[in-house]
């Protein structure tokens, strides 16, 4: 079937199924006080009882983060509405490849943070209920640099998620095309 041959529908018209939707908006909550979380303990003097209590959450919140982008995946890639591109050519190019840009820093942040967590040799616990096992042995020596690009990959999911949330703008007020309510509401 041709492009010419599939019927077109108002973006307008167009919505994400309540699943998707949830998990977007959880994962834009999740990510950003991921990183508000780790970008206020730096302020911190190290060892005082605030900034373990930050990092201590920003573990379980990415813990719960890793289950939520597995899920999210799942559901994708199975059972949820799958939409026709917002645009053509370049534009179309464009959210494909931030899409898949982040998907891909979203899983490598996750696995960062288990080695890096792993690295330091500390407990990981899931607030206080369990503590995940180290399945992997990580030199300490290692710790650093994982730390660093853990600290690089979250700046740049920062900074992709920041373009996505003006591109998403952009077509909800320039081009009026009815994109950015495709992921606010559901019928």
């Amino acid at each position: 079937m041709t492009d010419a041959a599939i019927p077109t529908v108002p973006a307008a018209d167009l919505h994400y199924d309540r699943a998707t939707i949830a998990f977007h908006w959880l994962t834009v909550i999740l990510v950003v006080g991921l990183f508000a979380l780790a970008e206020i303990w730096g302020f911190l003097p190290r060892g005082t009882p605030t900034r373990r209590l930050l990092q201590s959450l920003h573990i379980s919140f990415g813990l719960l983060f890793a289950a939520v982008f597995v899920l999210r995946a799942v559901w994708r890639l199975g059972a949820g509405r799958r939409l026709p591109p917002a645009g053509a050519g370049w534009l179309r190019v464009a959210s494909s490849g931030m899409h898949g840009l982040l998907y891909l820093l979203l899983a490598a942040q996750i696995v960062l943070g288990f080695l890096f967590r792993w690295a330091q040799g500390e407990p990981f616990a899931f607030f206080g209920l369990f503590d995940i096992p180290t399945l992997i042995s990580i030199d300490h020596e290692q710790r650093r640099f994982i730390g660093g690009l853990h600290n690089t990959v979250a700046w740049s999911i920062i900074v992709l998620a920041c373009i996505h949330a003006v591109a998403a703008l952009f077509h909800h007020y320039v081009l009026r095309d009815g994109v950015l309510r495709r992921m606010t509401s559901s019928r």
